[in-house]
């Protein structure tokens, strides 16, 4: 028969081998649940490995902690290296730590997606990557803009993802205005005749409204649909040049 006095002087080493089985069985379990996720969300491999890093950091951490107090190790020692160890370590990376926050912030809102037509600010264009501490758009004139996540949850974001399309598709939207020289119904039918070209090209026709008047000019606002972001490129300038001269060549 066994005594509790014959177990008690293995005791620590029992508790100690509990938390060990505890901690890998809560990784491993952490690991899996996260590439599932990434599977059904569609997240970057970057995206899925750093979560994975940060909660394999996150319980190391924790079962540390629970064996030094098991070992009998005074828990002030660890509360006070691990403050010095966290004040260091923020104030050496207080910008590259909000970065992470921010990336992980936007990939749990997730307003766009890589592939997707974005306008940050007065940046526009194809998102390329989104990483923790930046997100990379590649812009019509073919360079790539670095923009920092802390910096991205600061500005207006405007994505134009088509959300009401099954199909889906990027709805570019761009505002033109246009002398009083034609009256409106002669000026749509120039529109008209430039869109009847388009729609046989893009996946849906293109539309236009009317936004407001002024003394000077008549605006309006034109909408491209498109099933490839990149696409926007091409077609917006191609779209905008043919309007002009055929609004040009009505007005002579």
């Amino acid at each position: 028969m066994v005594l509790w006095e014959d177990i008690q002087p293995y005791l620590i080493y029992i508790q100690a081998a509990l938390i060990i089985a505890s901690a890998i069985f809560l990784e491993r379990f952490v690991a899996w649940y996260l590439k599932r996720a990434s599977r059904k969300k569609e997240w970057p491999p970057h995206v899925m490995n750093g979560l994975v890093l940060v909660f394999r950091l996150l319980i190391i951490l924790g079962a540390v902690a629970t064996l030094m107090r098991v070992g009998g190790i005074p828990p002030d020692w660890l509360i006070a290296y691990s403050a010095l160890g966290g004040a260091a370590i923020g104030f050496a990376s207080q910008h590259t730590l909000g970065n992470f926050i921010a990336g992980f912030f936007l990939f749990l809102v997730r307003p766009f997606k890589v592939n997707d037509y974005v306008r940050v600010d007065n940046v526009e264009g194809v998102v390329e990557e989104i990483t923790f501490n930046y997100t990379k758009i590649r812009t019509q004139s073919n360079t790539v803009v670095f923009i920092s996540n802390l910096k991205l949850l600061d500005q207006n974001i405007t994505n134009y993802r088509h959300l009401s399309e099954k199909s889906r598709l990027y709805c570019y939207s761009m505002y033109l205005g246009f002398d009083h020289a034609l009256p409106t119904q002669e000026l749509e039918k120039v529109f008209d005749s430039v869109i009847e070209r388009y729609s046989n090209e893009l996946p849906r026709k293109p539309e236009y409204t009317m936004q407001g008047t002024t003394a000077f000019e008549r605006r309006y606002v034109f909408y491209l649909y498109v099933k490839k972001a990149k696409d926007i490129f091409t077609i917006q300038p191609s779209f905008v040049r043919e309007i002009t001269e055929a609004w040009e060549k009505a007005k002579k």
